[in-house]
């Protein structure tokens, strides 16, 4: 590995150790509340096992054009870790081969990628079922280098989902920046001008809701129908679904519980909300995680706080399903966020 990419993963291996120590003393260690592993031993779930693989998430970088206050990822346009076209390249091997029918791109922007049109173009030739592309929205409105992304999406038929945490600016801005609620809703017309999320299209738009502090999110339904009404009547924009997705306790989020005083009080309602129903479909069962450098995670929570995978197969160039599938899934108190209430997952409510 090379030196500066080595360099980079033991800053961020200090970075997540720090993290797990704080996610594992206090309230845990003192026994107020149950460790995850011994919750769901209690509900006779424990260990949790990964079933087939049905969605493969390929974090391309974490370079962004934001810096969102919640954003588990840490990304932002400092960021420097970027995928390599050797390493997509073993991606595509893969993808060519894999029994999962979901392909999810991430980031960061992934559209920063210098490579990302390329893999794009690549990729899309698999004829994958699903083809998704986490888009942040700005990134398509705010540099004209970015504004034919409608097109460039439309042409490959990938599905774009996108972050918008609130139909109103006040609350979109305050979680991710002034300006960036008016730049999305341009954004959205934009992708709406070329059909993707238009009633009968097959050009599939869908939005991703974060709630905006230390609260888990409302019913998932019922929030696509605010959103869906809001967007409607005040933009003129159509949209396909909505996912609601609760903030785990790492990374950027994490910091803002401690700085606010919000930690304890925080985990206390996660714990609370705990729901065996949603442990049966949590996305580390059905989805392995692929970072910018190619090694392998049990889902993007996991891989922020470099617990890597419990398997032989421990990167991308060595992938063999066969090996992958029915190993034990790496757990710790974050994992919690995944299983509160209606459940968690990228493709939001679970349970």
């Amino acid at each position: 590995m090379a030196t500066k990419s080595l360099h980079k993963r033991e800053s961020a291996l200090a970075n997540s150790n720090k993290q797990l120590e704080i996610l594992s003393n206090g309230i845990f260690q003192s026994g107020d509340l149950p460790t995850f592993k011994n919750k769901i031993d209690e509900t006779g779930q424990f260990p949790l096992k990964a079933k087939k693989l049905e969605i493969l998430q390929i974090n391309v970088g974490y370079m962004c054009n934001q810096v969102c206050t919640h954003c588990h990822v840490d990304a932002g346009p400092d960021r420097k870790e970027i995928m390599t076209r050797e390493t997509m390249q073993q991606c595509l091997e893969v993808i060519k081969s894999t029994g999962a029918h979901t392909l999810d791109l991430t980031g960061g922007a992934p559209e920063m990628n210098p490579n990302f049109r390329w893999f794009v173009d690549e990729a899309s030739k698999v004829g994958i079922k699903d083809f998704i592309v986490r888009s942040n929205l700005t990134i398509i409105k705010a540099n004209k280098k970015y504004n034919d992304l409608p097109e460039f999406f439309k042409k490959h038929n990938v599905h774009v989902v996108s972050s918008m945490p609130h139909w109103t600016r006040g609350k979109t801005d305050k979680q991710r920046g002034d300006g960036v609620f008016n730049t999305s809703i341009e954004a959205l017309k934009m992708l709406n001008s070329v059909g993707y999320g238009m009633p009968d299209s097959t050009l599939r738009l869908d939005l991703v809701y974060n709630p905006s502090g230390a609260f888990l999110p409302g019913d998932q339904a019922s929030m696509e129908k605010d959103f869906k009404k809001a967007l409607k009547d005040d933009f003129n924009i159509h949209f396909h679904n909505l996912f609601a997705i609760t903030n785990l306790p790492i990374s950027r989020f994490l910091d803002y519980l401690i700085a606010s005083e919000n930690y304890e009080d925080y985990m206390y309602a996660l714990v609370e909300a705990y729901n065996p129903m949603a442990v049966e479909n949590v996305m580390c069962t059905n989805t392995l995680s692929v970072s910018w450098d190619g090694y392998l995670y049990d889902c993007d929570f996991n891989q922020m706080l470099e617990l890597g995978i419990n398997s032989k197969v421990k990167h991308i160039s060595e992938y063999n399903e066969g090996l992958l599938e029915g190993r034990d899934i790496v757990i710790s108190q974050h994992c919690y966020g995944c299983t509160a209430g209606a459940g968690s997952s990228c493709q939001g409510s679970v349970a």
